[in-house]
C-alpha cells in the first residue's frame, strides 16, 4: 500500500503526558529532531481511535483546513525500559510498533469564542465537517481548535466516526443526522450552512475519499472475520453515503441552531 503521503518517525524520546485521561496522549521527540503530539495504538480505544484521527484529520486538511502534520510514529520494544511511571510504561509496551502523531504547535493556544470571532463561511465549514465525521468532540468545553500565528488549527479528531466501535448498522449511521450538533461549539456562528454544503459536498468526492482511506495501515484494521480490505472498503463507503445524504445532518444542524440563536 502507498503511504507516499504520510512520513514515518521514529520516537526518540518521551517527554511529557499532554493531559490526563485514559489515552494518555504525550509529546515526544522523533529522529527528524522535531516535537510530536503522539497518539498511542495501546490507549483507550486503541487502532479504531488512530484510524479516526487519521481520516479525520487528513479530510480536514483535504478541504482546506489547517491541520498540523500527521506522521506515523514507529515505537521501538525496548523504548519504555526507562520510563519510572508504571501506567505510562504499561501504554508504551502495548503500543510497540506503528502508532499516529501530530506535529506539535509549540506556543499554540486553545480556541476560546469569546477571544476569538470567526465569519460565518468558516464556521459553516467547521460544523458541516464535523457533522460528516460524527465528531462529538468540537464542544465548549473541549474546542479541540488552537490558535497559532494567529491562525485557526483543527486538532484531535479521534473520537470521530464512532460507527466504528459497533460495525452491525454501519448503512444506517451513513445517513442518520447528527444529533451531537447541538453541543458544538461553532454552531451559534454557523449561519452559511447552506453554503457550505454546496461547496465541500463537490470538493469531497468519491476519488479523494478513497485516496484518504488507502493512507490507513492494513495493521490498524484487522478485525474478527474481515480482511483490511473488506474494512477499509466500508470506511470508504460510510464517507461516501453520508456526504450522499449530507441534506440529513444539515438540516439537523440547522434546526440545532434556530433553537439556540
Amino acid at each position: 500500500m502507498n503511504h507516499s503521503t504520510i512520513r514515518t518517525v521514529q520516537v526518540t524520546r518521551y517527554v511529557t503526558p499532554l493531559r490526563e485521561g485514559g489515552s494518555l496522549p504525550a509529546i515526544a521527540e522523533a529522529d527528524d529532531g522535531f516535537l510530536y503530539a503522539l497518539k498511542f495504538r495501546g490507549a483507550g480505544q486503541g487502532r479504531k481511535a488512530l484510524v479516526a484521527e487519521l481520516l479525520g484529520g487528513e479530510i480536514a486538511r483535504a478541504l482546506g483546513f489547517r491541520v498540523p502534520e500527521i506522521v506515523f510514529a514507529q515505537l521501538d520494544e525496548a523504548f519504555g525500559r526507562t520510563e519510572p511511571d508504571e501506567e505510562i510504561q504499561d501504554l508504551l509496551r502495548a503500543s510497540t510498533g506503528l502508532n499516529l502523531a501530530l506535529h506539535y504547535l509549540s506556543g499554540a493556544i486553545t480556541f476560546d469564542p469569546v477571544v476569538t470571532k470567526l465569519d460565518a463561511a468558516l464556521a459553516s465549514r467547521i460544523v458541516w465537517l464535523d457533522c460528516l465525521l460524527t465528531n462529538v468532540d468540537r464542544t465548549p468545553k473541549n474546542t479541540n481548535m488552537l490558535m497559532w500565528h494567529k491562525e485557526l488549527w483543527l486538532i484531535d479528531h479521534g473520537a470521530c466516526l464512532y460507527f466504528h466501535h459497533s460495525w452491525d448498522n454501519w448503512q444506517v449511521q451513513a445517513t442518520k443526522p447528527f444529533v451531537q450538533v447541538k453541543d458544538h461549539v461553532l454552531l451559534p456562528w454557523a449561519s452559511q450552512l447552506e453554503d457550505a454544503d454546496a461547496a465541500l459536498r463537490v470538493e469531497l468526492t468519491p476519488t479523494l475519499i478513497r485516496r484518504i482511506v488507502q493512507l490507513v495501515p492494513d495493521e490498524w484494521l484487522s478485525t474478527d472475520g474481515e480482511s483490511p480490505a473488506d474494512v477499509r472498503e466500508v470506511y470508504a463507503r460510510f464517507l461516501e453515503m453520508r456526504v450522499a445524504a449530507s441534506g440529513s445532518f444539515v438540516n439537523e444542524a440547522q434546526d440545532a441552531r434556530k433553537r439556540i440563536v
